[in-house]
């Protein structure tokens, strides 16, 4: 088995966070989101994977930092890890082909901006399965339309009109990704172009009309990453999870002085607490110094301090100095204070 991930997006939702760091890089609950999700979805699977390959963009934004992060995840989850770059954002389609040389056998697809929670057997009799949540408000996501049989038959973006409240959420597995492969060379080869983009959907409604057998596969949790208001949201679900799970979260190296810790939290390591009350639902990153604050329903990275503030509902990125009574300030693009 493999895992594709296409990542190559510099995240512009979600600046500033992402203007040093991409977006798939960005932690929550102290682990980055693609760290998560592909672990996450090995863990499903529950079989081995031989490959992972990651579809990154410029590398001087991806850089060999980022590249010996993701070989080293791949190696603990037992898999090579490969490297591949898309130079032009053309789209899903594109993306993914750019990975063409390890697009053979087995695979699951998976666009690294979300998180997702899940328990159930793959159904490797199907030529793909498509991962799908309930929603909502189903006119707001790309969709599947199902036969009787419970059987995809089509995709449906942003339906106007009623077609199901099952949302794809962007995993995918391909009993033999080399069909997608094929189906998506046509399209490059015949310029098939929706919303100026080659997309993955154009390939998946040529293996369709083809008569490919293609199935939902549901998710217990869909979290999304797309901005900070949702990724601090995802944080407290996630904290939530790991909580239930047992996991330790705090670790054993932090400095409390006169501090309390309502939980759950994830707080990292060597991180300094004085005079401080933090959590619920807050996530701090290595050697942060956190002092006369109150901290709630808020993500904080790495080699930060913060003094005299009252957060909730905040996100703050790395080696920041963030004081409650500032008078001067030195706040980078993009950024909010509200």
């Amino acid at each position: 088995m493999k895992i594709i991930v296409p990542m190559a997006g510099r995240g512009s939702r979600l600046r500033p966070h992402t203007l040093t760091v991409p977006k798939p890089l960005i932690p929550v609950v102290g682990k980055p989101i693609v760290h998560r999700l592909v672990t996450d979805i090995a863990k499903v699977l529950g079989e081995p994977i031989d490959e992972i390959a990651f579809i990154l963009g410029d590398p001087a934004f991806f850089g060999e930092d980022v590249v010996q992060s993701l070989k080293e995840l791949a190696e603990s989850l037992g898999a090579k890890g490969t490297i591949y770059r898309q130079d032009q954002p053309l789209g899903t389609g594109h993306a993914i082909m750019c990975a063409k040389d390890s697009l053979s056998g087995p695979a699951v697809i998976a666009y690294a901006d979300t998180l997702i929670r899940a328990d159930f057997n793959l159904d490797k009799d199907a030529d793909s399965v498509i991962w799908v949540k309930q929603v909502e408000r189903p006119e707001a996501y790309g969709v599947v339309k199902l036969n009787e049989n419970k059987e995809i038959v089509e995709l449906v973006e942003k339906p106007q009109e009623f077609v199901s409240d099952l949302a794809v959420i962007g995993i995918y597995y391909f009993k033999d990704v080399g069909v997608l492969k094929n189906e998506l060379q046509y399209v490059l080869d015949n310029d098939i172009i929706n919303g100026g983009e080659y997309q993955i959907n154009d390939g998946i409604k040529r293996m369709m009309a083809d008569g490919k057998r293609f199935v939902t596969g549901k998710v217990d949790e869909w979290m999304d990453c797309g901005n900070k208001n949702v990724t601090v949201e995802t944080n407290t679900r996630m904290l939530g999870f790991l909580q239930q799970d047992q996991e330790v979260l705090i670790s054993a190296t932090v400095k409390n002085e006169n501090s309390t810790i309502i939980e759950p939290c994830y707080i990292g390591e060597g991180v300094v607490l004085k005079n401080a009350t933090v959590g619920p639902n807050v996530s701090i990153g290595d050697n942060c110094i956190v002092e006369d604050t109150t901290i709630k329903n808020s993500l904080i990275q790495t080699n930060t301090t913060i003094k005299n503030a009252n957060l909730d509902n905040a996100m703050i990125g790395n080696h920041v100095k963030y004081d409650g009574k500032f008078t001067a300030i030195s706040i980078g693009d993009y950024s909010i204070l509200e």
